[in-house]
């Protein structure tokens, strides 16, 4: 062979391997994209996936809430298909397929309930399926305990004269009996929730049908309430002329003519839940018959078996008189605790929450002793500290007027104080009172 030849022939091998070498690159680069395109188009999928997570957490979250109110009353069938009818009517993704929903009751203790509802679902991918992902497993949980406490709730509510102004009182009414119908909804039994309704102004009516009570101290009214009784006392005589004098006794009325008022224990019993005894006068309720008497109280009364005896008193209120904060407050406290002079309240325990709504639209004007808003301010102040240390919940509501300082003190926390600028908001502060008293608790 010459040597042109095989040089020629060695070039065109060279040429063709260098052609092949090229084809190589080509492939090899054809062939590493394909992981590169699955990872880009995972990062899309999977943020797909994510988003349909949150949505079926906050679906599962609501359906365990839904599902809770009447779980009690359902069997394991019922729930089943009703966890999956209102999941899947809050769910609104339709990439979601293969939805199943698995709802777990028990009963662990007496009162005591816990529901667990888990749902999971696949989302098909777009991207992944090049590397052999056709769709992602979705799982989400939730669980409820509720009826785990029982409530007892007592409602301290201004009734002063200036309540009649800004439609105060109407507003109040019907929040009032909002509240009361939402608690009555949450009630699963007649025990679970107890409410006391304590009008006050500057004193509270404790009810007539309380004459007897041996806590009442009646010896300012009796002075203040009478009248002269004249007696003519004649003698006479053998000898002597018939001689008549006339003597004037004081009298007080029969008991039974009471309003059914009383005044500031006195002090420190004012501020306190001491019970009372006839060996302590001080410890006693002195009686008044008090021009601006309020509608009676309530003591705690079954939410759900005498909702309409509650509403019935609210309807009673009437504005009238001045504002004494203090005493309004005092009853409301006598009101949750079993001894005396309301025993309707239970020992302090784990098992009942005691918490006490107070609301008033003005200052302190007068009570037994004074007409210094500072010095009643401080009695005030006295009573709210010894509620909380009894470890009783305290709410307060501002209406328009009020010390705003005072009542934000008074307060357990600082979002448990309501400032109301217009009485047509008591409604919306009432409502989220009542659903955060009511609420189902979502443990996870």
């Amino acid at each position: 062979m010459r040597t042109n030849d095989l040089i020629n022939r060695l070039c065109r091998t060279v040429t063709r391997l260098r052609a092949s070498e090229r084809g190589n690159v080509v492939v090899t680069f054809a062939l590493a994209t394909i992981p590169m395109i699955g990872f880009v188009g995972a990062a899309v999928d999977y943020s797909r996936a994510n988003s349909a997570k949150a949505a079926m957490q906050s679906a599962v979250d609501s359906t365990a809430l839904m599902l809770s109110k009447e779980a009690t009353s359902l069997t394991s069938a019922q729930m089943s298909t009703k966890a999956m009818q209102i999941f899947t009517a809050l769910l609104h993704r339709p990439e979601v397929t293969g939805i199943s929903v698995t709802p777990t009751f028990t009963n662990e203790t007496v009162g005591s309930f816990r529901l667990n509802l888990s749902a999971s679902g696949t989302v098909p991918t777009s991207f992944t399926k090049v590397i052999g992902q056709n769709s992602l497993n979705i799982t989400v949980t939730s669980q409820v305990v509720w009826g785990m406490k029982k409530l007892e709730l007592a409602l301290a509510l201004d009734n002063t004269g200036s309540m009649a102004w800004s439609n105060k009182m109407t507003e109040l009414k019907k929040a009032a009996k909002s509240l009361i119908t939402t608690l009555k909804a949450a009630a699963p039994n007649d025990d679970s929730i107890r409410i006391a309704i304590v009008p006050f102004a500057q004193e509270v009516n404790v009810g007539t049908g309380n004459v007897n009570a041996t806590w009442l101290n009646w010896e300012e009214w009796d002075d203040e309430n009478g009248t002269d009784v004249s007696t003519v006392t004649c003698t006479s005589g053998k000898g002597r002329k018939r001689r008549c004098t006339t003597s004037t006794t004081w009298v007080s009325l029969p008991h039974s003519t009471w309003n059914g008022c009383v005044m500031d224990r006195d002090q420190d019993y004012d501020v306190l839940d001491t019970t009372p005894t006839t060996s302590i006068k001080a410890t006693l309720f002195p009686t008044i018959q008090a021009d601006s008497c309020p509608t009676s109280l309530l003591p705690l009364t079954s939410v759900k078996a005498h909702h309409g005896t509650l509403v019935s008193k609210i309807e009673t209120m009437i504005p009238t008189g001045k504002t004494n904060v203090t005493i309004g407050l005092a009853w409301a406290w006598h009101a949750l605790t079993p001894n005396s002079p309301l025993t309707e309240g239970t020992a302090p325990n784990s098992d009942t929450d005691k918490v006490i709504i107070l609301l008033t639209d003005g200052e302190n004007t007068e009570n037994r002793w004074s007409t210094s808003a500072t010095e009643i301010d401080a009695r005030t102040k006295k009573v709210c500290d010894n509620v909380k240390a009894a470890g009783i919940k305290l709410y307060t509501v501002r209406v328009v007027e009020g010390n705003t300082s005072l009542l934000q003190q008074c307060a357990t926390r600082p979002d448990m104080f309501f400032n109301v600028s217009n009485a047509t908001q008591l409604n919306g502060v009432f409502s989220a009172i009542a659903q955060n008293l009511a609420n189902l608790r979502i443990a996870k």
